[in-house]
């Protein structure tokens, strides 16, 4: 699909069109080239971020990104994706992180090899001590049993794990499952924790409990303002990190932090993952000069859920004119600028796995907005004069999510549906809303998974905790397991364009288009590629600062 692009500007004249996976890369005027070739990488400096202040610091007891940025930085994977200016946004490979190789026997065993000396931060109550095979069971275990765990499903098809020696890890599956190593390699899933720390403080939830065996350390953590990370002297690939020190800092104030930003305050572009948004671009590209700037879709996919398990949401006519009183496209011009792409069920960031809109077949009618087809499904639904509902909301501190809301509830009054606002503080939305606790109809962004599994299995199988629709659905969950048991990934791709389609006519989820980011970074960092997902650490662990 081809990105929309409505305002000319000096930048988005430089753009290619998006659709089909291509990735659009620029410098603005006076920077180096998108690589520094043949340069010297340079041990030092302080790099400063904006990010978010945490509702707490255990990995295992938050789905929220807040959380799972700080532990980019400061734990490991068994396994990780590739990172850095080689990569494609949207196309993962993995590398081995506290894994130095892995082989898979048979479709249901995975077998580890750990590095040798890996040590966890020099810090109470771990002190430096080698990690070794136990941890990672201690791991798995704690993720797959701990009460509260939304993320649990991603390890359900584990029978066990074993400890085969002290460098020797072994996965016992209880059936194929396809998309085992995207799992483990996910950056808000299986970083590998120390016991000792929930042992002495019950859980991770404070700051003190951040101890880990990535680049950084937790130096400081001050509350709604920022956290301090240093270098790990002890981290387990020699050179790295080249940086010092991470500044991370909270600015919920998106004046502040544009105005912060145009005086050089910050190294990376405010917005998640590293962005600017596009109604900004103008002011910052005009006042800012020193800047990089790499463009390609987000998979961060908002959508409309409701209780698809009661009426009137149970009736699939209801569901298809709320979809088609949506004006998707004029959603993208007016929070986006006209940069952005529709999304079927999987999102278009996703370029392998998401199926182009046009080969939705039946489906693809309610991605259009037609008012006149909505209402005459309402009419045939039993409901001509519309009907009134709630919607659950949080901001998440972004003011292009607040204008999407307006403009979906402008466009469902156009069909008679009279929504009530419920807004809610982002953690008591996160722990209730999110998780399916509401009472009619909730709006916000998904968490942005990095592979199609998630996006479909979690939100769409019966009794999953992020099934936050209340599907149930024979007929889509026998699909998403049979996906789940293909190894091959052709024939995987097909099934996946299958649950798509069928999904497509259902609408269980009305899904709102995303924008295209706009990647942006001081030209001073080098050896840095923008990509999808939480793994800031990630993505700066091989990159260094020329100033």
């Amino acid at each position: 699909m081809t990105t929309r692009r409505t305002r000319p500007s000096l930048s988005r004249r430089d753009l290619l069109k998006l659709g089909g996976g291509a990735v659009a890369a620029s410098a603005m005027a006076g920077a180096s080239p998108p690589l520094a070739w043949g340069q010297a990488p340079k041990r030092g400096g302080t790099l400063s971020v904006r990010a978010w202040d945490p509702p707490h610091f255990d990995p295992h007891l938050t789905v929220s990104f807040k959380t799972h940025i700080t532990y980019s930085f400061t734990h490991s994977r068994l396994i990780k994706h590739k990172a850095g200016p080689g990569t494609q946004p949207g196309i993962f490979s993995f590398e081995g992180d506290l894994a130095e190789s892995w082989t898979q026997p048979n479709e249901n065993t995975y077998v580890f090899k750990l590095r040798r000396g890996v040590r966890w931060h020099n810090k109470p109550p771990v002190n430096g001590r080698e990690l070794d095979a136990d941890d990672v069971l201690y791991t798995v275990e704690r993720f797959r049993t701990v009460k509260g765990n939304a993320n649990a499903y991603m390890l359900a098809a584990v029978d066990r794990v074993e400890a085969i020696d002290k460098y020797t890890v072994k996965f016992t599956l209880k059936e194929p499952y396809a998309w085992f190593l995207d799992v483990l390699a996910n950056p808000m899933a299986v970083c590998i924790v120390a016991k000792e720390c929930v042992e002495k403080m019950g859980d991770l939830k404070k700051p003190e409990a951040t101890v880990g065996t990535g680049p950084w350390m937790l130096d400081s953590y001050r509350p709604n303002v920022g956290m301090t990370l240093v270098r790990n002297p002890a981290y387990f690939i020699a050179g790295l990190p080249n940086i010092d020190r991470i500044e991370i800092l909270v600015d919920e104030d998106k004046a502040s932090r544009i105005a912060a930003f145009l005086t050089g305050k910050f190294d990376l572009g405010t917005e998640f993952p590293g962005t600017i948004d596009w109604t900004d671009w103008d002011v910052v590209k005009n006042g800012r000069r020193d800047l990089k700037t790499q463009q390609f879709p987000s998979n961060v996919m908002s959508h409309v859920y409701f209780h698809n398990d009661k009426p009137p949401f149970s009736d699939v006519r209801v569901r298809r004119a709320m979809s088609l009183a949506v004006n998707r496209p004029a959603i993208i011009d007016a929070t986006y600028e006209g940069n952005g792409a529709l999304n079927p069920p999987v999102p278009t960031a996703l370029r392998e796995w998401s199926i182009p809109i046009d080969q939705l077949g039946e489906g693809a009618r309610y991605y259009k907005s037609d008012v006149a087809a909505a209402r005459k499904l309402m009419a045939e639904a039993g409901f001509p004069n519309g009907f009134s509902a709630t919607m659950d909301f949080t901001t998440y501190g972004s003011n292009v999510l607040v204008d999407q809301m307006q403009l979906i509830l402008k466009d469902l009054k156009s069909i008679g549906i009279e929504v009530k606002l419920n807004t809610k503080e982002y953690g008591a939305y996160i722990a209730t809303t999110f998780y399916g606790k509401y009472d009619s109809m909730a709006f916000g962004p998904q968490t942005p998974f990095l592979e199609p599994d998630n996006f479909l299995y979690g939100q769409y199988y019966p009794g999953e905790i992020k099934n936050h629709g209340h599907i149930n659905d024979p007929v889509v969950a026998d699909m998403l397991i049979r996906q789940r048991r293909t190894q091959d990934p052709a024939k995987r791709r097909e099934q996946i364009f299958e649950i798509q389609r069928y999904l497509a006519k259902q609408q269980y989820y009305v899904q709102i288009g995303s924008q295209t980011y706009n990647a942006v970074w001081t030209q001073a960092l080098k050896n840095y590629g923008p990509n999808l997902g939480y793994d800031y650490g990630g993505r700066l662990l091989a990159a260094w600062l020329d100033r």
